[in-house]
């Protein structure tokens, strides 16, 4: 189902990821947020965004039930080129030129926190939900383009943590991390990310373009020259057998069943 775009302000529009129930990341959802800037760039010049989810989930991250198979066949053709079209999806949102806002409705893990530190500021709502950049504990390197992105967002220090011990942090300790940066009621919601996003005028979307570029130049420079490291190690680290039995264990603790793919001897 399309992500809906709705105009709620007069420069500001609210975008609703609805791939799936919880946001799963996967090539349906690339293609999703693909097909929703496309739409924005095209019919919402005049706009910001707002992002969120729907239900308890902003987004769960990375589909265990695609991408834990395909890292199971080993195949570093087949997981660098899934990465190259997850990497573009996320530069896709993080350079974005208008203001973003990501009105964080539930639990937010893994991909799906970088999603959220994607966007200039985050607000989330009030309730008991978790938020984790866990992938070193699930057998997922990290990598080195997103490190980029979380340090931008959160700072050397607290990336250095949250992502070398991936800990799952309620909300008082996100905000105190400034993983988010304010919470509301959940009603307040969208009205919270509104206000900030109808903040800028479009008059001063030039201005706005042109400071986040300056903002982001340095990490861009950064996420450039990690490339190799990325090309290089990134898919032999996501295949490792290692992993591969972190991945197993992590996907039966979630599901409370059997793997259905193969691990190798």
């Amino acid at each position: 189902m399309p992500w809906t775009i709705e105009r709620k302000h007069d420069h500001v529009v609210v975008v609703t990821m609805n791939s799936n129930k919880a946001n799963v990341q996967n090539p349906a959802f690339f293609d999703d947020l693909h097909r929703a800037f496309d739409r924005l760039e095209l019919e919402f010049t005049d706009c910001a965004v707002v992002l969120t989810g729907t239900g308890r989930v902003f987004s769960a991250g990375i589909d265990f039930e695609h991408n834990f198979p395909l890292f199971a066949r080993r195949s570093l053709a087949e997981i660098d080129a899934w990465f190259e079209a997850y990497r573009a999806t996320n530069l896709r949102l993080f350079t974005y030129p208008r203001p973003t806002v990501a009105a964080i409705n539930g639990h937010a893990y893994a991909g799906g926190l970088i999603t959220a530190l994607n966007c200039d500021y985050r607000v989330a709502a009030d309730g008991p939900f978790q938020f984790a950049l866990n992938e070193v504990p699930i057998g997922i390197p990290m990598p080195a383009a997103y490190v980029e992105i979380i340090k931008h967002a959160l700072g050397s220090a607290v990336a250095h943590e949250v992502t070398l011990f991936g800990q799952v942090y309620d909300l008082d300790a996100a905000l105190r991390l400034g993983v988010m940066r304010k919470s509301v009621s959940a009603d307040r919601l969208i009205a919270e990310a509104l206000e900030w996003a109808g903040s800028v005028h479009p008059d001063c979307y030039t201005a706005y373009a042109f400071s986040k570029r300056a903002l982001q130049a340095t990490t861009i420079a950064a996420i450039d020259a990690a490339a190799g490291l990325d090309r290089d190690w990134l898919s032999r680290g996501m295949s490792n057998p290692g992993s591969l039995r972190a991945h197993a264990r992590r996907y039966r603790e979630l599901k409370g069943r059997e793997i259905t793919w193969t691990l190798p001897g």
